[in-house]
């Protein structure tokens, strides 16, 4: 513990880490690359998770000059990954090179043979190459990497492994290649699953659900997750714990988990079991992963949509997301009002972002829900209407309006949506007198399951409360309170600064 403080001490935070001489960058890599080794030796995973987050903090200042001289200082040159790592590469300027091998030239170079440097090697040249958009670099090296992956089996390495299986798949799906890596992601989930890898199985199942909806192959993506172990197992402390001590922890791959689980159901009909999951992605998600939670909030809305709700307005007034979220308000005013018309106009307006959104299908579900509920609205207002007026009403462009109108009230009837009757004879919809709702048994189902909603949330506040024995007779002491206040900073600030790109 006294070490990993001192490691604490001597990094900066993410914030303070301007544009500072390579140099200085070259030094806080080192003192990483020391970080990992520590943990490896010690066999404690933690400190690993810590090196990835801090690693994460020096991505945008990552050269090519700069991985060469770390490369130089923590491999030995001339070994297999040395000179793997070192093509994959760019080569700078002469003036960058200089300086690198001057700074690399004063300080002594360390040499290491743990498989967990030459792991954290292989993930500092790949999130380079992909920030920089070198993806058949990225993607040769990603393949490498696995190859030496799928020889490893030391716990202390799947942390890394985690993030370097993400970054594999990431490669493939920006050049469209998704499909050639899915049998090799059932390889690496079946070696994870003999290794008792968690995480690793986490993320490939998440990452192969992905492969799987990016091609549409739900019914394949739902056997895949009916056979494969329950998230559901892991309760929210141990989620809590890993979100302290990492980015690519169970809760976050518990949240992109009941993303996918939401499409899946959403597809299959299953519109209940579907929106539970959504507002569950959507509520978990860290505040940062604006771009996830704005992805769970469109299938949510269209999911409450299919279900004959009508989302609040805040939904779309949140925070960031209300340039995101116009389309699907106007289409939810659109079938709140029930005009079919307006429906239609505000589909083909915003078709690209639709397609774009993959919810086109989904739109098309809606048709039948924006004519239900006019006809609702029809039933209230006239007691007596004729089915031509019904058809013109709800703007019918079918051959035989009359017939269709005939038709849907009918249906409608049956459904229990609204309570009328058909005339055929004189061809009118009758409507009967409208009810007392709160003389019905509707309210008080209501109210029933609101209350279910919140015990069960208070429940499971309570189960994830968890205290040390006799922690309340236990005074914390000045240096316990200074790193727990050092790790709470680093972790607001790491969280703060977390890409849409881990989503």
């Amino acid at each position: 513990m006294t070490q990993d403080v001192e490691m604490k001490e001597q990094l900066p935070p993410s914030n303070s880490l301007s544009s500072s001489s390579t140099p200085s960058t070259l030094q806080h890599l080192k003192e990483i690359a020391s970080l990992i080794e520590t943990g490896a030796h010690a066999r404690e995973v933690r400190r690993i998770v810590r090196a990835v987050r801090l690693t994460m903090a020096l991505r945008r200042k990552l050269k090519a000059s700069l991985l060469s001289a770390f490369l130089n200082s923590v491999l030995t040159p001339g070994s297999d990954a040395h000179a793997r790592l070192v093509l994959y590469l760019p080569k700078e300027d002469e003036h960058d090179m200089e300086v690198d091998t001057a700074s690399s030239i004063t300080q002594a170079p360390v040499k290491h043979s743990l498989p967990e440097i030459e792991i954290f090697c292989y993930l500092l040249v790949l999130i380079f190459l992909i920030d920089k958009k070198k993806y058949s670099e990225a993607k040769a090296c990603s393949s490498a990497c696995i190859a030496r992956l799928k020889i490893i089996n030391r716990r202390t390495v799947d942390v890394l492994a985690a993030r370097l299986y993400f970054y594999y798949s990431l490669c493939y799906e920006l050049t469209g290649d998704l499909a050639e890596i899915r049998g090799n992601l059932l390889a690496l989930h079946r070696i994870a699953t003999l290794r008792h890898d968690e995480l690793g199985q986490e993320t490939l199942l998440n990452l192969l659900l992905r492969n799987y909806l990016h091609y549409n192959l739900y019914d394949q993506a739902e056997k895949l997750r009916s056979k494969a172990p329950r998230f559901e197992a892991h309760s929210n402390q141990q989620a809590i714990i890993s979100l302290h001590y990492g980015t690519n922890c169970i809760l976050l791959q518990f949240c992109r988990y009941l993303l996918y689980l939401g499409k899946i159901r959403t597809i299959q009909l299953e519109y209940t079991d579907a929106k539970e999951s959504l507002l569950q992605a959507a509520r978990k998600a860290p505040v940062a992963a604006l771009g996830f939670r704005v992805q769970c909030n469109k299938w949510a809305i269209i999911v409450r949509l299919l279900l004959g709700e009508i989302p609040e307005r805040t939904v779309f007034m949140q925070k960031g997301m209300e340039k995101a979220l116009r389309p699907y308000f106007e289409l939810t005013n659109a079938v709140r009002i029930g005009d079919l018309e307006l429906f239609r106009s505000v589909a083909e307006k915003f078709s690209s972002t639709f397609s774009a959104d993959r919810t086109n299908n989904l739109i098309v579900r809606l048709r039948h829900n924006v004519i239900r509920t006019g006809l609702r609205n029809i039933s209230i207002s006239y007691s007596r209407i004729s089915l031509a007026d019904v058809a013109k009403k709800l703007r019918l462009d079918s051959p035989n309006p009359v017939a269709d109108a005939e038709s849907i009230v009918s249906k409608a009837i049956r459904d229990g949506a609204i309570d009328a009757t058909v005339d055929h004879a004189n061809g009118w919809m009758v409507s009967k007198e409208t009810g007392d709702i709160y003389s019905t048994n509707e309210p008080q189902m209501a109210f029933n399951s609101r209350i279910a909603f919140c015990l069960n949330m208070h429940n499971e506040a309570v189960r994830a409360l968890r205290f040390p024995p006799n922690s309340h007779k236990e005074k914390e002491s000045a240096e316990k309170r200074r790193e727990r206040q050092q790790q709470e900073q680093e972790l607001a600030k790491h969280i703060a600064e977390e890409d849409d790109d881990e989503f």
